[in-house]
């Protein structure tokens, strides 16, 4: 049950705020929302709002905002034209499109910085662990083991801290305040450029000393930020890498994901929301993804008809996205298939 529990919680997620960016993108541009559904199948349960219907539907495995002017074969009698999806301009149209993935990015930072502000992260602290040699801290008198507690007398609490005071005095002479021994001492160096243009004095973290620092909501949300690019670009590369031939091919489907939750469930919420935050990143990765019936390849048609002045046909475009539509789905099969064996095998 709690898997079942959390399984749904994160894919309703997801999948929530990812056509929430499409729902509130369209309504920005003024296009008719005919509804907006959380899942696929039988309405479980429905209301109306304005000209907008919210639905939540039986399988919990997708969603969709369904917009005027959007499906090709939809009669348009009763809607005003400047309400329709299609007469729209391309960039609001890419807008649009585009908000979905986006959405799951804005996702994942918020819930890396719910864990950041609630659960804190481990951070080095001022304690040299090591002093190099020929640099000015070495030339200064400093020695591992020494504790900085305040760089021109603004006192610093970790090591980001310490490194962010000490490259703000370019090439100047900088106060330390150090304990050493129970004893604090105040030392004078001048910091130096290095090969990556930051100002330093020559010293590293001792990596075992560490402590879990929590921090305010307007902080974790920049942590959180920082995070999720990191994780992207992390992603890419190992991506570029599978391409390349240089990593191990490692794809998982809704199995292996529900699979992943229930792991992450068994050590408590913080654990889900870092896989949720991770999953959320690669939803929107993939759906940039220039591949027909993805919100990139849509994206692709609207660039080609910004820079040719005309736009696909649209029973060709639709087309093209049932025929990728089925691929994936095909491509999903034998995920799920590699998915089942590697569990049973694991087992």
């Amino acid at each position: 049950m709690q898997t079942f529990i959390a399984s749904v919680v994160v894919f309703g997620l997801l999948i929530f705020f990812h056509e929430l960016g499409h729902f509130l993108v369209a309504k920005r541009v003024g296009i008719l929302v005919h509804e907006f559904s959380l899942g696929f199948g039988p309405k479980i349960f429905g209301i109306r709002r304005g000209e907008t219907i919210y639905n939540l539907r039986l399988l919990p495995l997708g969603g969709f905002v369904r917009m005027a002017g959007m499906d090709p074969n939809e009669e348009e009698n009763d809607i005003p034209v400047e309400k329709a999806f299609n007469h729209k301009t391309a960039l609001q149209r890419a807008a649009v499109i585009i908000a979905g993935p986006l959405m799951n990015f804005v996702l994942a930072a918020v819930l890396f910085a719910l864990v950041i502000m609630m659960q804190g992260i481990p951070v080095a602290s001022t304690k040299v662990g090591e002093v190099i040699s020929g640099y000015p801290a070495q030339q200064a008198g400093m020695q591992a083991g020494d504790k900085i507690v305040a760089v021109n007398d603004k006192p610093v609490q970790d090591w980001n801290e310490l490194v962010g005071e000490v490259n703000k005095y370019q090439g100047e002479p900088v106060k330390l305040n150090v304990l050493r021994d129970s004893q604090e001492l105040q030392l004078t160096v001048t910091t130096m450029k290095d090969q990556s243009g930051r100002y330093m004095i020559g010293i590293r973290a001792d990596e075992k000393e560490t402590f879990i620092k929590k921090m305010n909501p307007l902080a974790a949300m920049a942590e959180g930020t920082v995070y999720t690019g990191k994780v992207t670009v992390f992603i890419l590369v190992y991506i570029g890498q599978m391409i390349t031939g240089g990593g191990e091919v490692d794809l998982g489907g809704p199995i292996r994901v529900v699979s992943e939750i229930s792991k992450a469930a068994a050590f408590g919420p913080f654990q889900v929301m870092q896989l949720a935050a991770f999953l959320s990143i690669n939803l929107g990765l993939f759906n940039l993804f220039p591949i027909p019936a993805l919100d990139g390849s849509r994206v692709l048609f609207l660039l080609w008809e910004k820079i040719s002045g005309r736009p696909v046909d649209p029973s060709r475009e639709s087309f093209i996205h049932l025929v990728g539509f089925g691929l994936l789905l095909l491509l999903m099969v034998v995920i799920t298939y590699n998915d089942v064996v590697s569990i049973m095998f694991d087992k």
